[in-house]
Order: C-alpha cells, then sequence, then structure tokens
C-alpha cells in the first residue's frame, strides 16, 4: 500500500536515453491539463511521494523527446463523470502539434451517461485507444457498463490500457482495489473479448507472477514494465524479465509522475541480462504492435 512521504530519489539523471539501447518508445506518459495536473501533484504529495517532474503537458512532451525518446503514448483518465469529453478535446489538441511522435489515448468515466458515444467521438477525433484507471474510476471488470466500453474498443479496433493491477494502492483511494482488481477477474474479460487488446501496467502488481502465466495463455494480453522494476516499491517476487514471454511487455516509465530520475529504468532494463531481440520488443516493437503505430 501506498504510504505517504515515500522517498523521493535524487539519482543522477542522463541528457539521453543510454546508449547502447535500441529506439524507445515510452508506452506509458502521463498528461493532463494544468489543474488536474496540480491536483495530481497535490494528491501524491499527500498520500505517496513528491513528483519530481512538475512540467507542463507541452513541457513534458518536449522534455522526453530531446532527450531521445521515439514516440510516447500519453494517457490519462477521467476521475468523475462529466469531464471526459473535455479531456478528449485536449488529448487531441496536444498530439496533433506532436503528429507522428505522441499518440493520445482516449478516457472516459465507466458507467456515465453516454460513455460509448463520448468513447467513439474520441475515437473520431484520432485518439489511439482508451485509458481506464479502476483505482481511481472504482469499477468492476465485470460489468455490462464496462462490457459496452470494450465492445465500442473491440469494434474500432482500439486497445486499452486498463490498471486493473491491485498495487499500489492507497487508503486515499474511495475503493479498495482489492475488492475489485484481479488477474481472474480480467481474465474473463480476456475469455470474453479475444480480439480486444488490452495492456496491463505495472506488470500486473502485485500479482506480477499470475499476470506473466496470462500472458503465456492470452495473445491478447500485453503488460507494461512502468515503475515495479526499478527496486523502488517492495515486490514479493522477484521480477526477472528473461521468464517473461517477451512479445508481451512493454516499456512505460509513468513519467512525469516519478520519483526519480526519469530514465532510471532504461537504465534498469540496459542492466537487465536479457537478449537484444527481448530488448527491441520491450522498447519499441510491442509498442507498435500494441497500439497499431505507423511510424
Amino acid at each position: 500500500m501506498l504510504k505517504p512521504s515515500l522517498p523521493s530519489i535524487l539519482d543522477e539523471e542522463g541528457a539521453k536515453v543510454p546508449s547502447g539501447l535500441p529506439p524507445a518508445i515510452d508506452a506509458h506518459v502521463h498528461i493532463f491539463p494544468r489543474g488536474i495536473f496540480s491536483a495530481i501533484r497535490q494528491w501524491f504529495d499527500e498520500n505517496a511521494w513528491h513528483i519530481r517532474y512538475e512540467l507542463t503537458t507541452s513541457q513534458v512532451f518536449n522534455f522526453l523527446l530531446s532527450h531521445g525518446i521515439s514516440h510516447i503514448i500519453a494517457l490519462q483518465y477521467a476521475h468523475k463523470p462529466g469531464i471526459a469529453h473535455k479531456l478528449n478535446k485536449y488529448m487531441a489538441e496536444k498530439c496533433r502539434k506532436h503528429q507522428n511522435r505522441v499518440t493520445g489515448m482516449a478516457t472516459v468515466f465507466p458507467g456515465e451517461k453516454d460513455g460509448p458515444k463520448i468513447l467513439q467521438d474520441a475515437f473520431d477525433s484520432g485518439l489511439g485507444g482508451l485509458k481506464l484507471h479502476a483505482h481511481v474510476q472504482c469499477f468492476h471488470m465485470n460489468s455490462d457498463p464496462m462490457n459496452r466500453l470494450y465492445e465500442c474498443c473491440r469494434i474500432n479496433k482500439k486497445p486499452i490500457v486498463m490498471h486493473v493491477g491491485r498495487e499500489p494502492k492507497s487508503s486515499a483511494y474511495r475503493c479498495d482495489p482489492y475488492e475489485i482488481c484481479s488477474a481472474d477477474r480480467l481474465e474473463r474479460v480476456l475469455r470474453d473479448f479475444p480480439d480486444l487488446k488490452i495492456c496491463v501496467p505495472h506488470l500486473g502488481f502485485d500479482e506480477t507472477s499470475a499476470y506473466r502465466k496470462l500472458i503465456e495463455k492470452y495473445d491478447n494480453l500485453w503488460l507494461d514494465t512502468t515503475m515495479v522494476i526499478t527496486d523502488y516499491f517492495p515486490i514479493k517476487e522477484k521480477i526477472d524479465l528473461a521468464r517473461y514471454r517477451s512479445d508481451r511487455v512493454m516499456y512505460g516509465s509513468d513519467f512525469p509522475n516519478i520519483p526519480f530520475a526519469w530514465d532510471r529504468e532504461l537504465k534498469t532494463l540496459k542492466a537487465k541480462d536479457i537478449s537484444q531481440d527481448a530488448l527491441e520488443r520491450i522498447l519499441n516493437k510491442n509498442a507498435v504492435d500494441f497500439f497499431g503505430l505507423k511510424l
């Protein structure tokens, strides 16, 4: 569980993607309008860690692209009903300024009125998929409102990035992720929607072993590495990426909402005992496949 005042790590940051790595697509970057970004930083200060990079959306894009990230997947989530349409419009406008370098994902608040229409409008505007966060939005994966969103994504051939791992949780959330999130619940979605591509961030933390087995079993499931390979969180099971299906894992940073250097995870990947082919898949090829990128 997240605890207030988790440490900020003042590790040295590099000016570029570490040498010797393949081109890097960051599949997990957050952007928000200024007011929401400010509220998120305040929440993190009170309930988790101090965010090291207090940047605007434009600064986020410029920072990563100037430091050598080849492509950005931009994510946001609606924390309440009624704001998704404006957030999607914001996302589309910001990403349009960085054509071919940034792919934006849509948001919707599960269960809100006209949710599928909000999502369809977002796809029609050019957004590349859907981002959901169960800890913030408190949805049940196996429900009619969610099924309607899954079906909209399936029909449009758009992927979902869905934070349904149980950690990192916080008592500040209005629901308990352990009651609504589990690998078993996600497996039902994977079975019911076999042609819907789903990515679970953070390698499914804290059920990393269960999710590692799920990507062996289901071709429509991907995972991302965000924050969990950096030795920041205490994790029961040692994560050995060499044991993972290398065509179903993507690199993601959680930038800018991180308590350590932007390239800490890239340095970790470079030091891992994994093949060059696996590195290429994790750092770019899998994101190209999952998000349908045309680079």
